[in-house]
């Protein structure tokens, strides 16, 4: 197992922005096969000690993912991610959003734009994820 990946979490409140850059020790169709699935996104994408329930998921530009954070007190967080591009194994963009269960969005929160590049590294595959607020 190799310990040495790459890990790289930088903010830049001047521009409200944040970058995290990861590697992970396997190839590109995993990676991309782990943020583009309702089956996988539900085993890691909560924060613990949150759990991830997907309500839908429907992976195309123009599509939305409609998931919940559940926390252990069954406290209920619906978010919603509005797919804007996509180009298979390689990169999406799309809006983050507060919502309710019907996917509504709270305006009272902005929208989070989110760009994730997948590339292949010499350890397996980078992933670089820039957020705007």
């Amino acid at each position: 197992m190799n310990t040495n990946l790459l890990f790289d979490f930088t903010v830049n409140k001047e521009n409200r922005t944040i970058h995290v850059k990861r590697e992970f020790a396997v190839d590109v169709p995993l990676v991309w096969k782990a943020w583009t699935t309702a089956e996988l996104l539900d085993q890691w994408w909560a924060p613990l000690p949150y759990q991830n329930k997907t309500k839908a998921l429907d992976f195309r530009e123009g599509g939305a993912w409609l998931y919940a954070m559940i926390s252990p007190e069954n406290q209920i967080h619906w978010s919603r991610f509005d797919y804007e591009k996509i180009e298979t194994e390689k990169s999406y963009t799309g809006l983050d959003a507060f919502c309710d269960e019907a996917g509504t969005i709270n305006a009272d929160f902005s929208r989070m734009h989110w760009q994730n590049i997948f590339s292949k590294s010499s350890n397996g595959t980078v992933v670089n994820i820039t957020i705007q607020v």
